[in-house]
Parts: C-alpha cells; structure tokens; sequence
C-alpha cells in the first residue's frame, strides 16, 4: 500500500491511521476534501493532519465511515455532541441519522415471571414487553410429556419411555405459559411432564429446579432482578420482575453512485438489528 493511500490523523491528540477512500466516503465532506488541502481547518504536521476537535467521538465517526451504520454503546448519551461533531466534519448522512436520536437510544425492557404451585403441578407464566425476546425464549424452553410409575412428583429420573416434545401455549407475541411436574393418571401411573432449558441439556420435574434455572438463565441473558411479589387470585402466584436495557436497532445508510452526480453519495435510510 503506498503511502498515498494511508491517511494518518490527529484529532485532539487521539491518533486515527485509515485509508484515504474511506475518508472519501462522502465526496462533499470535509475530510474528503481536507486529502486535497482544501480545509485550512486540517493542518499537516510531520505528515500527520492534525485538528483540534474531541477525538474520543471522532471514533464514532470513523466507525460511520468503515461501515456505514451507527453503532453507540448502550451507555452512550452524547447524541448531540456527536451530531455537532459529524456536521463539523461535513458527514451529512451521520449527522441526519443522529437528529433520530428517539431511534438510536436503548430501551427498557421488562420481563415478568409468574410461579404457582398447585399440588404436584407448577405452573409457569412469562410476561414480555419485547415480543422478540419472547419468542427467542420461547425457542429454548421445551417441555417433555412420559408416563411413569411410582410417586412422581419426587422421582429425580424420566421414565425409560421415549418423552414427547409438547409445544408451549402462547396466547399472545408478548407471553407463554408451561407446566412441569406429575399428575395422577390410573392405578400407580403418572403423567409426568419435564422442562429443559438450552442450553442447560438437564430435563428437569421439579417446579422449584425448573425456577432456579430459569432465573439463572435470564441474569445470564443480561437481565436484572427489580421485584418479587405475591399475587393472590384464584391461586397465589409468586411474580419475578426483571428489567435490561436492550440495544436500539441501528440506523443504518445504503450508498448510490448515479451517473451525473459528480460522485455525491445518495443515502437512503434503513434499520438494521443489532446484537443485545
């Protein structure tokens, strides 16, 4: 690579090495144009351009430009820090998606878990404000159906018999409900129904290990324990409240080079969705 094609910047200290189309991204912005020494703003020092802005958000914009989507940390809160900073350098496309801050910030999301105990039974229903949560959940939670014999309820092993996969009740995009546990059948036989969690491969009969483990899997998931409560209705049920932020889907830019534009990027808004 010649040295032409490696740019290296100096932003209030913070030193950026890139190529030189990446800063060409966008033909009209001033670091495109700052490569023809047409921005008295830029300085070049010992071959180095060297400009006195916060190299700590300049980073972000670098990142705009390598991949064309604005990717924030979910504690990011300098959204119009950054925004002033992308219409310094003249990085209109960035700069618009920032003005749709409501967009980029990260949401709360609640997850209720509700857990009652009704004879050798336990039921379990979970409550999201994020249906797709929901539905990933929903995907690693199976429940076995077998018969066995004995008294159910206590037995730590499944019957020797092939368990059938039962799909879970979902009266809703937002919620699901499950059981676990035995109920009696005819003469010393049992319908005994287990729960496995992926990627925990345990099939469990127990309410209380199916609880623990369901928990555990969602502090695993990022999730933090906010309440516990006892509701009494028709049966008393012990309710769990969990809440995380979840990532905001990115905002991403699709560019077009048309004929007779002099090479001036079209943008065109689209969402993208990014990791939790």
């Amino acid at each position: 690579m010649s040295s032409r094609e490696v740019v290296v910047l100096s932003v209030g200290g913070v030193r950026f090495v890139t190529r030189a189309s990446t800063l060409q991204q966008f033909p009209e912005s001033r670091l495109a144009r700052m490569l023809n020494d047409d921005d008295r703003e830029f300085k070049l020092v010992n071959g180095e351009f060297f400009v006195d802005r916060d190299g700590a958000l300049f980073s972000y914009i670098m990142d705009f430009l390598r991949t064309l989507q604005v990717s924030l940390p979910t504690d990011f809160s300098d959204y119009q820090r950054l925004q002033r900073e992308a219409e310094f350098y003249g990085v209109c496309p960035l700069a618009n998606l920032l003005s749709q801050e409501h967009l980029l910030k990260p949401r709360l999301e609640i997850l209720e878990v509700r857990f009652s105990i009704q004879e050798m039974q336990t039921f379990f229903r979970i409550f999201g404000s994020c249906s797709t949560t929901v539905e990933a959940l929903a995907e690693r939670i199976t429940v076995f159906t077998g018969q066995q014999s004995g008294q159910g309820w206590n037995s730590p092993f499944p019957s020797q018999k092939p368990l059938v996969p039962l799909p879970l009740e979902r009266p809703s995009h937002h919620d699901m409900l499950f059981l676990c546990g035995t109920e009696y059948s005819a003469g010393d036989q049992f319908i005994a129904r287990y729960v496995s969690i992926k990627p925990d491969n345990r099939k469990l009969i127990n309410g209380t290990n199916v609880l623990g483990l369901l928990l555990d899997t969602l502090l695993k998931d990022g999730f933090r324990l906010i309440s516990t409560r006892t509701v009494i209705s028709e049966e008393k049920a012990e309710c769990y409240t969990f809440e995380r932020m979840k990532r905001a889907a990115g905002l991403a830019i699709t560019v077009n080079q048309t004929p007779g534009s002099s090479g001036v990027a079209q943008a065109r808004r689209s969402q993208v969705q990014k990791g939790k």
